[in-house]
């Protein structure tokens, strides 16, 4: 079985990841006191993916809870699933990193990275065939981002061949907790550019312009329905997708509806649009920096001038190589119209 371990980091991370167990727990018909009630087997096929079966045929999540202060830790400890995990595996400091992402990288953060990697290990020393890591944390606060960032790369370093995978929550100004989300977050992206696989951006200002459309059949009525249309798309916009990535398009359908819903999809993509994206942070980012504003509560911790450079200079390296293909893409469709007016001509 490929096993998966969590770990969940900061005020948000704690809060999206306790979701997320409630989530799954339902979906596999788990109660909180971690005892299967499941009405279909198939509820526990690959239970053992996210779960430990401890004694008494009781289910454990391969949790880890992580904070530099314990009021979340209260606050999931009391919430619907909060007995289901192991005791053990919650590790906090009590001071917090006041949105301070050197606090949570060099300082207070570095004090507790140790006592998490000991509870990283036993988590995977008990999986049979560890396939890897995933982290939610956000990017704008002190503890998701700066001491996120530190737990992946302590991690990768010792295990440099299984996979890291992070659900990254980004900061907006429509949503904004503080002030210095900008550095926060360029800071961060720096770093999951060099020791991450695969990061998933979840933007905050895109959560408030999701709308759901209606769909007139109910499930897909085969594989090759949903292949088809996906094929039928891709004809359609053929100019959008690059002729260097063949077969860039991957479908997987399950027939068992999450729990309370008759059906629901997700697109994972990775294309030119995210660049905005790092853009509108860069440009934050920038602002701030050019005036040295709230530098100090960095280099107060630590912190030189120069990472803040090195950080910028990668941002900036992240968008131009998305916009490079961006404009490659525009320079062909250019060429195309013109031989096509030629040819009319």
């Amino acid at each position: 079985m490929r096993e998966i371990v969590h770990i969940q980091a900061g005020q948000c991370g704690n809060q999206i990841g306790a979701k997320f167990w409630e989530v799954i727990s339902d979906e596999h018909g788990i109660d909180p006191t971690g005892s299967y009630h499941g009405d279909s087997d198939l509820q526990l096929e690959r239970i053992n993916v996210y779960y430990n079966e401890a004694t008494g045929n009781k289910y454990v999540p391969r949790a880890i809870l992580v904070d530099l202060e314990p009021g979340t830790m209260d606050s999931v400890r009391s919430g619907p699933f909060g007995q289901i995990f192991r005791p053990d595996n919650f590790v906090f400091g009590q001071s917090g990193a006041g949105n301070n992402w050197a606090k949570g990288h060099y300082t207070e953060g570095a004090e507790l990275v140790d006592s998490v990697l000991d509870v990283v290990r036993k988590e995977s020393e008990s999986c049979d065939c560890l396939q890897g890591f995933q982290l939610t944390h956000s990017l704008g606060g002190g503890t998701g981002s700066g001491m996120g960032t530190l737990l992946i790369s302590k991690i990768r370093e010792e295990y440099p061949d299984r996979i890291m995978n992070t659900f990254s929550v980004m900061p907006s100004p429509k949503v904004s907790d503080t002030v210095v989300e900008p550095y926060n977050a360029t800071l961060s992206v720096h770093q999951l550019v060099e020791n991450t696989d695969e990061t998933y951006c979840i933007d905050n200002e895109a959560l408030y312009d999701i709308c759901f459309r209606t769909l007139k059949l109910t499930t897909p009525t085969s594989r090759k329905e949903v292949d088809e249309q996906m094929l039928a798309i891709q004809s359609k916009n053929s100019s959008y997708f690059v002729e260097w990535i063949p077969n860039n398009v991957k479908v997987a359908v399950c027939d068992i509806p999450p729990r309370g819903l008759k059906m629901s999809s997700t697109f994972i993509g990775n294309s030119t649009a995210i660049q905005e994206l790092f853009k509108r942070i860069s440009e934050q980012f920038t602002a701030m920096f050019r005036r040295k504003a709230f530098l100090h509560w960095y280099t107060g911790e630590g912190m030189d001038e120069m990472e803040f450079t090195e950080a910028e200079s990668n941002m900036n390296d992240l968008v131009s190589e998305y916009q490079q293909y961006q404009d490659a893409t525009a320079d062909e469709q250019g060429e195309f119209e013109e031989e096509e007016g030629e040819d009319e001509a």
